[in-house]
């Protein structure tokens, strides 16, 4: 899939979550009743008001300023952070899927209390930023955060006190919250409990990996009719045949670059 639509990711998406909570925040201080119309209401949206899917991420999980504040700087760390280890296109993936999986929840919930409406407080992305929270203390669980700017403590603790708190409210909450809870966060469970080679790259690889696409992407690797790619053996450019892939060979002394036809068959150049 990266292959194939990595170019559409969007880069930066925390930058404009962010900007979302901080028009989300304006309104609920200028215009609070305006935020009645972006909740995410199923049964509403089922009747038309389909503007619900989305504009809902914008509504804060807090009205107190200083926790916004702070939650908006430190959600800005970590976004860029797992942006950085991922790549843009997983994570990209990783917020769309929770804002999905929180929508159907929605509607799960919907179905369960027969399209009553006056539900839509229960929704907001303060899951979805507690789950970017426990992908980061589950890649880096010894980073050492400062509680309130002044406590130093390993984000592995933190991300075992908010799993206790999460069971607490969902045990307390009911099927509804529990509904809530799961939906909001199974992305943060598919991600790194069902496929163990969505883990994304160290650092290291990261920066190794942004210095190669860097380096293929200059305007000398451009051949006949600006093609990017070419086969060392065959010859053939993406604009012979757009399917097909084009990958460097490792084993080769120099950048040949084969296409998949040819790349367990060529003869290793040495």
């Amino acid at each position: 899939m990266e292959r194939r639509f990595g170019r559409y990711a969007i880069r930066n998406l925390t930058m404009y979550l962010l900007a979302g909570y901080a028009i989300g925040y304006l309104l609920s201080f200028t215009m609070p009743q305006l935020l009645n119309y972006f909740t995410l209401e199923p049964a509403l949206i089922l009747k038309g008001q389909v503007w619900r899917l989305l504009s809902w991420v914008i509504i804060p999980p807090n009205d107190n300023i200083i926790f916004v504040i702070f939650m908006m700087l430190l959600y800005y760390s970590l976004g860029n952070t797992l942006e950085s280890y991922w790549g843009a296109f997983r994570y990209n993936v990783y917020i769309f899927s929770g804002i999905l999986f929180t929508v159907i929840g929605a509607f799960i919930v919907n179905g369960l209390i027969g399209g009553i409406t006056g539900f839509g407080s229960l929704y907001s992305t303060y899951y979805i930023n507690m789950s970017i929270f426990l992908a980061c203390a589950s890649i880096m669980p010894d980073y050492q955060l400062l509680l309130y700017g002044i406590i130093p403590i390993k984000m592995k603790w933190l991300a075992i006190l908010d799993v206790v708190l999460l069971a607490v409210d969902a045990v307390q909450g009911g099927l509804i919250i529990r509904i809530v809870i799961i939906a909001s966060l199974l992305n943060f469970i598919i991600f790194f409990f069902c496929n163990r080679n969505l883990r994304g790259h160290s650092p290291k690889q990261a920066a190794r990996r942004k210095k190669f696409q860097k380096q293929i992407s200059r305007p000398q690797n451009q051949y006949a009719g600006g093609a990017k790619h070419r086969c060392a053996v065959c010859g053939r450019t993406e604009l012979d045949d757009p399917t097909l892939e084009f990958r460097y060979c490792s084993k080769c002394n120099g950048n040949y670059e084969y296409c998949q036809e040819h790349l367990f068959t060529h003869e290793h150049v040495k």
